[in-house]
């Protein structure tokens, strides 16, 4: 009896649906070996009351087949309802979102026929770790949180994928001219890692000029791997470039779990018309099927859509000349193309890889269980931040001083970051957010006990402070930003 691959599938919201049924149909005329258990999870779910939209019944079947084909997913806006996409990724530690962007002129218009590159966005991180407060009737916060092993984790995968499929070149794209404690974070792992794979050509773009740099020529560009908001942004904007953000696939890989999708919404402008473009979800498909060994149906699927295009037979959303068809239509003009090659486009093939061979480097022990670095912590300092908006910098600045007592002085306080006391400028916009640095007149440890006094201090005199963060340094070297200004 021939062994099929357990898929949890979801059909999702939207056009969703519809093109779930057209990659099915395919996957099943090529001989997917493959045994769907079906899910439900999205709008439906939310509605009836489930915040996460996902059922435990769902995340049972995630966690036994370990392969997820998963349609586009509606969040009912309003009702602090939280993305399913984020909650999956990261509950299911996805932490590498892979998303090849080629372009398939001349039947696909696009202004970059020689583009082929792979974003690898890191998925579980950074400001999608989505912490937010409103600290003051007039400020939020959203906290971008940059780990070094998740760092590693992400900047590792990039290179091996790169070795692993004959790329040439990586990318690391940050902003570490800006946010040089995370952002510079990143870049430095890169560097670090990049050593290790002393083959491939590496370089760094800032984000901005970077994306202009896609936009204007993506075909200098291999593998780029980048933190997670970075990647969402470059990865829309790299998929479009391509002539349509429809045709698209996604993988999301995770040392035991994997999730593959079409990377746009559910669009429900035109759900249930029989229009959509099941290309991307198609292509998630294929990318499922070589993860899970079945390169040869991968590439039969993979062929058989390339020839459809050279035949000139697309969906609405391709401009370009031809017949245009319905969901369905396509889907049946790949499944009659089936064993053939394209003869315009390079026809491809996929070689065998076993489906833990992206993730081994991580799960070897002598990686996962390394020596953690000794790290001397020396407090110096703690932020006080202050809600107010009947003061002024001065008057803030003179009752701080005369209560920074002993162990502390007021080195300065800003607002959005610019130093507003001491010597600040009356042209600086400020709101009622004050940050207020204390920094260390002795070594204290790393106690907080003095730091709990100080806010005693600052209670006493009436000002409401509503968080603080205490200011180290990590052998040596400062681990928290100067103040604009400073």
């Amino acid at each position: 009896m021939t062994y099929k691959q357990p898929v949890t599938i979801a059909r999702g919201d939207g056009i969703g649906p519809e093109i779930m049924d057209a990659t099915l149909r395919i996957l099943e005329c090529a001989g997917a070996m493959i045994q769907p258990e079906f899910i439900d999870i999205g709008e439906s779910v939310y509605l009836s009351g489930n915040t996460s939209g996902i059922p435990e019944e769902a995340w049972e079947s995630l966690r036994r087949t370990k392969v997820f084909l998963k349609g586009p997913i509606t969040t009912p806006q309003g009702g602090g309802y939280k993305s399913l996409n984020v909650t999956i990724r990261k509950t299911l530690g996805l932490y590498a979102n892979v998303r090849p962007n080629v372009s398939y002129a001349p039947f696909v218009e696009t202004k970059h026929p020689n583009m082929n590159l792979v974003i690898i966005r890191e998925n579980e991180e950074d400001l999608y770790a989505g912490i937010e407060h409103q600290q003051t009737p007039e400020v939020v916060q959203c906290l971008k949180l940059i780990t070094r092993p998740g760092t590693e984790k992400i900047v590792r995968y990039a290179f091996e994928y790169a070795r692993k499929n004959n790329r040439k070149k990586v990318t690391c794209f940050t902003k570490d001219n800006i946010m040089k404690l995370t952002d510079g974070l990143f870049h430095k792992v890169f560097k670090e890692v990049a050593k290790e794979y002393p083959e491939i050509a590496t370089e760094h773009w800032i984000i901005d000029i970077g994306m202009a740099k896609i936009a204007d020529a993506p075909q200098d560009f291999d593998v780029i791997v980048m933190p997670n908001l970075y990647g969402d942004i470059a990865s829309d904007v790299a998929a479009q470039l391509t002539g349509s953000v429809g045709l698209a696939g996604s993988a999301n890989i995770g040392d035991q779990i994997a999730m593959f999708e079409a990377i746009h919404g559910s669009a429900p402008d035109i759900a249930g018309k029989g229009i959509a473009n099941p290309s991307g979800l198609i292509h998630g498909a294929i990318m499922m099927l070589v993860h899970i060994g079945q390169p040869e149906v991968a590439a039969r699927i993979h062929n058989a859509w390339l020839k459809t295009l050279e035949d000139g037979i697309h969906t609405v959303d391709i401009a370009k000349g031809g017949r245009s068809v319905g969901t369905m239509e396509f889907a049946e003009a790949v499944i009659q193309r089936l064993g053939q090659q394209p003869i315009t486009y390079t026809p491809i093939k996929y070689k065998a890889v076993a489906s833990k061979e992206a993730t081994q480097f991580q799960s070897d022990p002598a990686v996962k269980n390394r020596p953690k670095p000794d790290v001397v912590r020396e407090l110096v300092g703690v932020d006080v931040f202050l809600f107010n908006n009947e003061l002024t910098p001065n008057e803030i600045g003179k009752k701080l001083e005369e209560v920074a007592g002993p162990h502390f002085n007021l080195a300065l306080i800003t607002n959005r970051g610019v130093k507003v006391y001491p010597q600040g400028f009356p042209e600086t916009f400020t709101t009622d957010h004050w940050r207020c640095r204390f920094e260390c007149n002795e070594v204290l440890g790393n106690s907080n006990k003095e730091i709990v006094e100080l806010l005693n201090r600052i209670y006493q005199i009436d000002l409401d402070f509503i968080k603080i963060e205490n200011l180290y340094k990590f052998n040596g070297e400062r681990g928290y930003s100067l103040g604009q200004g400073q």
